[in-house]
């Protein structure tokens, strides 16, 4: 009787931290399946999972164009919490939504693409993910391309496809009162003429051929403004490059990944049938 309730105790405890390993991946887990269509939104200065939580809600919810079902929480010490939000490999269907949230989120350009870089390994090897898109605002957009000019290993890391920023100041933010604020590693980075800057200029000839690159910016950004958005065009050739500038003076920087044409242009941009026009006005 003691022997089987023994096996029985062994037998309970093996389903519990079957189950607890799913819902809490460590850093190295099973194989879950090709998943060939996955794109990763990436926040900006300050940013925390609210920054995309509401467009990703109306991508998924609203407009039915895929589901968000990986969060990658990024510890001030690199270290990666997998939330999955379906419960097995079977309900993760494409197009495949990715938060990556960092909990120093203050930190400079190469210690986050570096946090980025570590979460999209594992999405290669855990999920078998060889090319992603990538989703930047503000600063995120920055972080992006450093990972983009930083870590280019097919076997290490997925290929980027196509990487689309969002008021993302590539000259830096201009306002010298934002400096009087922030005083951290990321403020610093953002200064107009800072080496993170002229870095992501410098190593712009790494980028890969076959990238193509969407930046959105508005008139009425007062953090990221036309002129700073706009030195992307320095930086990525224009025959891989759409430049959107949205005319509207009411529609400021916070606001722009919560701006339903802003949610168009994606979609558009990430889907072939439905690309948007190179155009430089909108």
């Amino acid at each position: 009787m003691k022997r089987k309730q023994v096996i029985s105790t062994i037998l309970m405890c093996t389903l519990a931290i079957g189950v607890i390993s799913w819902f809490y991946a460590p850093e190295k887990t099973r194989s879950e399946g090709h998943i060939r269509n996955a794109t990763v939104f990436v926040h900006g200065y300050k940013g925390t999972e609210n920054s995309f939580g509401n467009m990703l809600s109306r991508f998924e919810h609203t407009y039915g164009w895929g589901q968000t079902s990986l969060m990658y929480r990024v510890s001030a010490a690199g270290k990666l919490d997998l939330n999955v939000y379906r419960r097995n490999s079977g309900d993760i269907t494409e197009p495949l939504f990715v938060q990556a949230v960092f909990e120093n989120n203050r930190a400079g350009f190469q210690d986050t693409s570096a946090g980025l870089a570590k979460l999209l390994a594992h999405m290669k090897e855990t999920f078998q993910i060889n090319k992603v898109n990538l989703v930047g605002h503000s600063m995120g957009g920055l972080v992006s391309m450093d990972f983009i000019e930083s870590y280019e290993n097919g076997k290490v890391y997925p290929a980027v496809d196509k990487l689309i920023t969002i008021g993302s100041p590539f000259d830096g933010i201009y306002n010298d009162g934002y400096f009087h604020i922030h005083h951290d590693a990321g403020a610093e980075d953002l200064k107009p003429d800072s080496y993170a800057l002229k870095r992501l200029q410098l190593n712009k000839d790494v980028i890969p051929d076959q990238l193509d690159v969407l930046s959105i910016g508005s008139t009425g950004d007062p953090v990221a403004v036309p002129e700073s958005v706009g030195t992307i065009q320095d930086i990525v050739d224009p025959a891989q490059l759409t430049y959107k500038m949205i005319d509207d003076d009411t529609l400021g920087h916070s606001a722009l990944h919560e701006d339903a044409r802003v949610d168009k242009m994606i979609y558009s941009f990430l889907n072939p049938m439905n690309k948007i026009g190179r155009t430089t006005k909108d």
